[in-house]
């Protein structure tokens, strides 16, 4: 395997800089769709009676919650086949939400919706056992953007003088380039922490200048 010289820390805000600025406005979770991590293992485990492997997905504060749903859900989903499906979505919904609270993030349904190009290239990643081509994709398009951004500003400041319109031009150039690399700098910052939608307004930033 290769090596890219870069930290998992630093992976991991590179990867959290490209949910924001490539997939802007869009919720960074897959974890309530049903091909997320989440849904697939919970069904397993329900096939298996067993919630051991589950319960990495909510926090310690609220296995007792899980632990009652799951021993509810498995008393009756062997009654019939519509009370297995009704006790089955009753389980993963709980689930589903009890991990995006603890995630600080808000649940509005399990939704059955494409999973965003970048988590599937996480994912695929994870799959392969290296980050190196997910990496350099994402580097390669940030670079590509601060450049594009940087150049329109550059060019922009030419004849911010020569007109009110011309500086507004400047201006609106000059915020969106500044709070998108202020973004990317937020990001890499906080990497430390884990928020399912907290980088998302990054690239929307100037909207609110």
């Amino acid at each position: 395997m290769k090596s890219t010289g870069k930290s998992p820390k630093n992976i991991a805000a590179i990867l959290s800089i490209s949910c924001g600025l490539l997939l802007a406005g869009n919720a960074l979770a897959h974890c309530d769709t049903p091909n997320g991590p989440v849904i697939p293992e919970a069904k397993v485990a329900l096939e298996k009676g067993d919630i051991t492997p589950i319960l990495k997905w909510v926090k310690k504060e609220n296995e007792a919650e899980i632990k009652s749903a799951f021993a509810k859900t498995i008393a009756v989903r062997g009654k019939s086949k519509e009370a297995k499906e009704l006790a089955d979505q009753y389980f993963l919904e709980t689930l589903v939400r009890v991990h995006r609270a603890g995630e600080g993030a808000p649940y509005s349904g399990i939704k059955d919706e494409a999973i965003d190009p970048i988590i599937v290239m996480a994912d695929k990643a994870l799959a392969n056992g290296s980050a190196d081509d997910m990496a350099r994709m994402i580097s390669n398009h940030m670079t590509k953007v601060i450049k594009e951004k940087f150049a329109r500003v550059l060019e922009a400041s030419k004849n911010k003088d020569k007109s009110v319109e011309a500086g507004r031009e400047f201006v609106e150039a000059y915020v969106t380039y500044v709070h998108y690399v202020e973004g990317v700098h937020t990001v890499i910052a906080s990497s430390g922490s884990h928020a399912h939608a907290a980088p998302a307004p990054v690239a929307d930033a100037h909207k609110n200048h």
